[in-house]
């Protein structure tokens, strides 16, 4: 029995020395990234860029359809959201499906600093940066940073790159039916840009609809009338 008890003490205490030994990485390479180049500095580079769209005009479709999809309790949480952390975990761990259940700001902080790799002592770094661009700015100046530097697809970075390069529009521009298409795109770029998945990229559109009328923003109605090219 003792030896039962000194091997579940053994396992324990190797888990938690992981844990933050995983911790620790996560933070020097946070802390390295910041270094090299402050947070500040990285939001000045996107606010002064020529086609920096901010919050305030930004399509209230584009603002719900992300939300919707990609992180509707953002304007609720402080950068991390548990519940969908543990939900993505719990899923990767059944098999069920592959989910990442990262925030906006966790998404944001991966494409101001990090590459796409998976790696858990990315993702410890990660948070850590969410952590002080939620200290640092508010909800919808993050969402506008967001909005403003991700993937859409074809070499698209950014709302206004990619407003203009698919549909010939600015970002004010955008109705909901463009706005529910282009919310869809940078959860996978390359397999949903509309240059060669068109089809894939109207499935995804189908998923973020249904997640808007789920979430009260739109009724079905308007999803159907958009999905029949009404």
């Amino acid at each position: 029995m003792k030896r039962w008890k000194r091997l579940i003490v053994y396992i324990v205490v190797s888990i938690a020395l992981c844990i933050i030994l995983l911790v620790y990485k996560g933070y020097r390479q946070y802390k390295d990234a910041i270094f090299n180049m402050p947070i500040s500095d990285r939001i000045h580079e996107i606010e002064t860029r020529e086609d920096f769209v901010p919050y305030d005009q930004l399509p209230n479709d584009l603002v719900q359809a992300t939300l919707a999809i990609e992180d509707h309790r953002f304007f609720d949480h402080h950068g991390i959201d548990y519940i969908a952390t543990t939900r993505a975990l719990l899923q990767n761990i059944m098999g069920f499906q592959r989910s990442g259940g990262s925030t906006i700001t966790q998404q944001l902080a991966k494409n101001l600093y990090f590459d796409y790799e998976p790696s858990i002592t990315r993702k410890i770094a990660e948070v850590f940066v969410a952590h002080d661009l939620e200290r640092m700015y508010s909800k919808e100046q993050l969402f506008s940073y967001y909005v403003n530097i991700i993937n859409y697809g074809d070499g698209y970075f950014g709302i206004s790159a990619a407003a203009d390069g698919y549909f010939h529009v600015t970002s004010e521009q955008l109705n909901l039916n463009q706005c529910t298409l282009l919310a869809g795109l940078p959860q996978s770029p390359a397999n949903y840009q509309l240059s060669n998945h068109f089809d894939r990229a109207l499935k995804r559109q189908k998923q973020v609809l249904q997640a808007m009328v789920d979430q009260e923003m739109i009724s079905l109605k308007e999803m159907n009338q958009i999905l029949l090219g009404e």
